[in-house]
């Protein structure tokens, strides 16, 4: 018994410890973590770029992981419009970045999307480190819904191709590719998951178009394209890697001083170089730790910098545009604020204004009740009752008009009433009021 009691009290113990353990450290204890994202979440964040041609996808991926990259490459492709060709390659051969950073250099407009959207940017990097498998399944079974939708067919601008429930978007010509556009709660029909709506972004010149997908001009593939060595495994649910593909496009790529960064034999599945993330904190505690996080110090200088402050991470020029798009930002912030408040106010003051109308109807409706009441029982208590003291004293006078015996009989009352007067000085005051009246009876 003493036995089987101390046994029942160590499990009690053990109950106990594990409820007030955190979720967390039972997870890492056990070897399984939550995931990160949930998967209405990610549906909500795939959703804007799991149209897009995979070889395009695939860059996109990589890029989101190097978020301050993709900020900077932005801000140089903007500055560098006109470079082209060797130029360009020499000014992209000087930058440290990624080379999927450097590859979107041909699409400045998915640079402005990911740099605009900078929260999402990140957490679709964020998704894709932590739960890369996922982030793939996820893009099949969205083109998987907008192709059950009717929305998703080949065009003269790609080819949709589906191999055993794998649907592959290639473009329509290998030397240029067409971004798509398009309303992510449209093409994918009904999106189930209200609480979670799905990013979107419509490039400048964006036309609602009466088919579900918008294009632009076509991109041709340029020199940065080079950089382009991502790969989609959509089985395998993971963006393999080669550094010698797309060589004829630009054989003026170092892409030897590369290749410590790259898979062995620069193939292979894709690896995160955490050099390139320049100290941007990663969102999992386990990604974290895989990739050796940067010390606090520089996760404080690498978040300004990502969010547009001034620091080591950019140049004098980016610090100046930095500080110009904050202002921006507060200016944006400050007008929204005030208009806001000036909403408020004119809702506060019609608020008002119809109490207030209200209330007068109310008080006209108590006057008109009342005197609608007044009018009802004044004539026979109040009408009445004042004309008493005129007309109480003579009642029999009201009918003088009424010829009921004619002038003789009232004649014959008078002199009734004279003689009774000559008789006796009582008879006179009856006679002025209840002896006519009873003249007049004797006459009925």
């Amino acid at each position: 018994m003493k036995t089987r009691r101390a046994l029942m009290r160590g499990l009690s113990w053990l109950f106990m410890v594990l409820l007030a353990a955190p979720p967390s450290l039972i997870a890492q204890q056990s070897g399984q973590e939550a995931p990160v994202f949930k998967q209405e979440e990610l549906d909500q964040i795939l959703a804007p770029i799991a149209l897009y041609p995979d070889s395009l996808v695939s860059q996109i991926l990589i890029a989101s992981t190097y978020p301050l990259e993709v900020v900077q490459a932005d801000r140089f492709a903007k500055q560098n419009t006109s470079l082209k060709g060797d130029a360009l390659t020499k000014a992209l051969e000087s930058q440290s970045w990624d080379p999927s950073v450097k590859s979107l250099v041909n699409f400045p407009q998915v640079l402005t999307m990911m740099s605009e959207k900078l929260d999402w940017t990140q957490k679709l990097g964020d998704a894709f480190l932590a739960q890369e498998k996922p982030v793939m399944d996820t893009i099949q079974s969205l083109r998987a819904k907008a192709q059950a939708a009717g929305n998703l067919k080949t065009t003269q601008e790609q080819k949709i191709i589906v191999e055993e429930k794998i649907i592959r978007i290639e473009p329509a010509s290998p030397q240029v590719i067409y971004v798509p556009a398009y309303n992510p709660t449209v093409v994918y029909g009904a999106w189930p998951y209200p609480a979670y709506p799905p990013y979107y972004y419509y490039p400048p010149g964006y036309v609602a178009a009466r088919s579900a997908f918008w294009f632009a001009g076509g991109v041709a593939l340029g020199a940065a394209w080079g950089y382009a060595w991502g790969n989609t495994n959509w089985r395998g649910g993971s963006v393999n890697y080669n550094y010698n593909q797309n060589i004829n496009i630009n054989t003026n790529i170092n892409r030897s001083k590369y290749a410590t960064t790259l898979p062995a034999n620069a193939q292979g599945n894709w690896q995160h170089n955490p050099a390139n993330r320049q100290g941007v904190p990663y969102n999992n505690q386990a990604v974290a730790q895989k990739y050796n996080q940067a010390s606090p110090s520089q996760q404080v200088q690498a978040r300004q910098a990502y969010r547009g402050y001034t620091g080591s991470a950019l140049t004098p020029n980016e610090q100046q545009q930095a500080q110009q798009a904050q202002q921006s930002r507060q200016q944006q912030q400050s007008t929204q604020q005030a208009q806001q408040q000036q909403t408020a106010q004119q809702a506060q003051q019609s608020r008002q204004q119809q109490q207030t109308t209200q209330q007068a109807q109310q008080q006209q409706k108590a006057q008109q009740a009342q005197q609608t009441q007044q009018a009802r029982g004044g004539t026979g208590q109040y009408g009445g009752g004042a004309d008493r003291s005129e007309t109480g004293g003579s009642r029999g006078g009201a009918f003088q008009g009424v010829d009921r015996g004619g002038s003789s009989a009232q004649a014959a009352s008078q002199r009734g009433s004279a003689s009774r007067s000559s008789s006796g000085g009582g008879g006179s005051s009856r006679s002025a009021g209840g002896g006519g009246a009873r003249s007049g009876g004797g006459r009925r």
